[in-house]
This record gives structure tokens, sequence and C-alpha cells, in this order.
């Protein structure tokens, strides 16, 4: 009895991790969302310029948010130019570091100047879950701006 009802109990638990899971996967983004973000507010200011871009990029509801992806600008000083949360707009982030005390931005920057693009891993709080998670984000520099959108892991 016992062990025809722990078969069942994992069975169960199995069918329910199975059928849970793509809605998991769905409120995550992927590095190749993340990528192809990027890319697409690039080519948005190729077209329509930086600064019409960013005022795009800084609408919450806008087209470069989706799950829990979000693309953010930054100037090559370490200015925040965009960003989901209109609270860290405009602010110089330069000297800002995650909960292990490395200065991602400084990080990014460097990235950016020496790679033109890259993926630069950090923690940073989640939007959607609200915890401070491993982060890794894709950075293409564009003209005189850093263009990221990073993945929670």
């Amino acid at each position: 009895m016992f062990t025809r009802l722990s078969a069942v109990t994992v069975m169960l638990f199995t069918l329910f991790c199975t059928l849970a899971q793509p809605a998991l996967a769905e409120e995550h983004g992927t590095a190749a969302e993340a990528k192809s973000m990027v890319q697409k507010a690039i080519t948005a200011m190729k077209k329509n310029g930086i600064e019409s871009t960013i005022a795009e990029i800084n609408k919450r509801d806008g087209q470069y948010k989706d799950k829990d992806l979000y693309v953010v600008v930054y100037s090559m000083s370490g200015q925040n130019l965009a960003h989901l949360n209109p609270k860290m707009v405009g602010k110089d982030m330069i000297e800002l570091t995650d909960v292990d005390g490395k200065h991602f931005i400084k990080e990014r920057i460097e990235l950016a100047k020496k790679n033109g693009s890259a993926w630069q891993d950090y923690k940073f709080l989640n939007p959607v879950s609200k915890q401070i998670e491993p982060k890794s984000m894709y950075i293409e520099k564009f003209d005189t701006v850093i263009v990221g959108c990073g993945i929670y892991k």
C-alpha cells in the first residue's frame, strides 16, 4: 500500500512539474530574446534617432518590455538614459555596485569600449520576482550609447 501510494504521489508530482514548466518558462525571457530586443532598439535608433528611441524605451507599456525582459540605455559615462524604472532614468550610475560589490556599470562601459558587444554577469533586482537574482545582460555599443537587455537566471 505504501509503495503504491508513493508511486502515485511521485507520478502526480512529476505530472505537475511537467505541466508547470512551460508556464514558468513563459515568465522568463531567453538569451536570444534579450539579444533580439537590443538589436531591435538599435535598428530603431538608426531609423528614428537615439532620443526618439530612448523615449519609446522609457514607456512602461512600450514595445521594449516583454516578460521579465526590458531594454536599458546608458551613456558612455554611466548615466542611465532609459530604464523600466523611471526613478533610475537620468541618474549617474557609474559607481553602482551589485550585492557582491561588483561595479557592473563601469564593467559594462569597459566591455562596450573594448568589444562593441558582450554578455555581462552580475546580480540585480528582478522586477517580476522582486528578488535579487543572478543576471546576464547582452550589451551593444551604438554611437554614443550602450544598449542592453538582460535575462534573469
